[in-house]
């Protein structure tokens, strides 16, 4: 069976800085009706577990360590038995939320994840955060993006650890390089395409974020 994609909203706060604000995040599991992957375990592990159901999970994968992004993970890591992959330059940012857990595994630019016989592969694109990682899955014809590309433009670079210039070239380069025609799923927000997001780029250089 091929692989589908789900959708979970939760919903809680993010914190950085100093600062909280409310917001809504897209959990994604990837899997059939045995085994999946969780794609950014954020706020509320009750709703993530409901619709993991009985199915093996593979794999945790962070693609950052914003709290609003990983403070679900180690409650369904707990549950699930599955490993936690983040990106190794996210360590500052994980320790925020976790300092005396450590994730079980890291991710590294060019890694393949296997799950239900569909391959995700790791693209390190760092920007809105050290360590940030998009997952593009081919065969499905869509690219996990995190909070690195959404709907519009890049994601948010005023805050500690992020930087503009970075964000904009990791779009560029890895992710705007992918077909046209692929999916983005998001973060946040809705989905869009690299062919939707591709001819902004400049935009978003004249306008800084």
């Amino acid at each position: 069976m091929t692989a589908r994609i789900e959708r979970v909203v939760t919903s809680g706060v993010f914190e950085l800085d100093g600062g909280s604000w409310e917001v809504d995040n897209n959990v994604w599991i990837v899997g059939d009706d045995t085994e999946v992957i969780v794609i950014d375990a954020g706020h509320e592990a009750a709703p993530i577990l409901a619709a993991v159901g009985g199915r093996t999970v593979k794999a945790i994968v962070c693609t950052h360590a914003h709290n609003d992004h990983v403070n679900a993970a180690a409650q369904v890591a707990e549950a699930t038995g599955a490993p936690i992959l983040v990106h190794p330059d996210e360590a500052p940012l994980w320790q925020m939320t976790y300092p005396d857990r450590a994730p079980d595994g890291a991710l590294a630019h060019g890694q393949v994840i296997t799950v239900a016989g569909t391959d995700l592969t790791v693209l390190h694109t760092p920007g809105h955060a050290p360590g940030a990682c998009c997952l593009h899955a081919p065969d499905l014809g869509v690219v996990f993006t995190g909070d690195t590309l959404f709907q519009g433009g890049p994601g948010a670079t005023g805050r500690s650890y992020s930087d503009f210039p970075t964000i904009v070239e990791s779009i560029r380069d890895t992710l705007l390089t992918l077909p046209s025609e692929t999916v983005v799923h998001t973060g946040h927000g809705d989905d869009t395409t690299i062919a939707a997001e591709a001819p902004h780029v400049q935009e978003w250089l004249d306008r800084g974020h």
